[in-house]
């Protein structure tokens, strides 16, 4: 059964300043939302338990995407066909480009944004494996001051963020990288498209004098949210792109991950199918 939509307060702020006076004053009490497309999703299952909504659509503070010193910093409310479109995400972030084309319809990549796709913490969410190999920092922003935090210690758990019940997440900010840059991306998923994903694997790495010299690999789909693959980098991270050690990346890429049995496929496949794709991605690493 559907949610009963009168049941709903719904503000839709001005401005920034009123939307944060407004969380700061009732902490806890006021969801606030975006494109809401996954919301949605939870009306439509008569699920959504919340009926104290903020609509921040119309604040042109959060919106945007310009270079900023050596990041390019994305406003919270870019949609993800702001970002397939974006002359400078396709030169410097790919991956960024093939997460956003991977979420959803048409439809949804026009209204679903990126500070949605990260607050809402779902670990299949597709724009997450990718920031998390970019190295990317989130400013956040209330009454009481803005604060940034490394992306990848932004998720605590299930659901689970450090963001305090008064703030926003104003901007996502990607440093440009530097050297010579590899890019990997790859969702699998039941279709090609409108699916959501089973695994997600994003990887960046920077290669200097044969060897890798940095390398970031972001997961999606195989843990209570969007992870680091901290161990499988850690076996590779030195080492020549002719001579990577594959079977040792495979092993310590199971430390990295918990995956679980659900309706989109079981643990044991998750941790097998992971395990290809970080193979692929080796292999093409090694023919750069």
């Amino acid at each position: 059964m559907r949610g009963f939509l009168p049941d709903c307060d719904i503000r839709v702020p001005g401005s920034l300043a009123e939307a944060l006076g407004l969380l700061s004053a009732e902490p806890g009490v006021w969801t606030p939302f975006a494109g809401g497309t996954d919301l949605m999703v939870v009306y439509n299952a008569g699920r959504l338990k919340a009926t104290r909504f903020l609509d921040l659509s119309r604040l042109a503070e959060l919106r945007g995407i310009a270079e900023e010193g050596a990041s390019l910093a994305f406003g919270s409310l870019t949609s993800f066909s702001e970002i397939r479109e974006h002359r400078a995400v396709h030169q410097h972030f790919p991956n960024l480009v093939k997460s956003a084309r991977a979420t959803g319809a048409l439809a949804i990549q026009n209204r679903g944004t990126l500070g949605g796709n990260i607050v809402n913490a779902s670990p299949a969410a597709d724009t997450p494996p990718s920031l998390l190999a970019y190295g990317a920092e989130l400013e956040l922003v209330s009454l009481r001051g803005r604060r940034r935090v490394a992306y990848d210690r932004f998720h605590l758990g299930y659901k689970q963020m450090d963001l305090a019940p008064d703030e926003l997440v104003a901007r996502i900010l990607v440093p440009m990288p530097e050297g010579r840059s590899f890019h990997y991306f790859r969702k699998v998923g039941t279709r090609q498209a409108q699916a959501i994903s089973k695994v997600c694997l994003a990887a960046h790495a920077r290669v200097a004098d044969g060897c890798v010299a940095e390398l970031r690999i972001g997961l999606g789909s195989v843990a209570p949210a969007p992870v680091r693959a901290r161990n499988a980098e850690a076996a590779l991270i030195g080492k020549p792109v002719a001579e990577l050690p594959l079977l040792a990346a495979r092993a310590a890429l199971l430390g990295d991950m918990s995956p679980i049995d659900d309706i989109r496929a079981s643990a044991h496949y998750r941790s097998v199918v992971t395990q290809n794709v970080l193979g692929h991605m080796l292999r093409e690493l090694a023919s750069v």
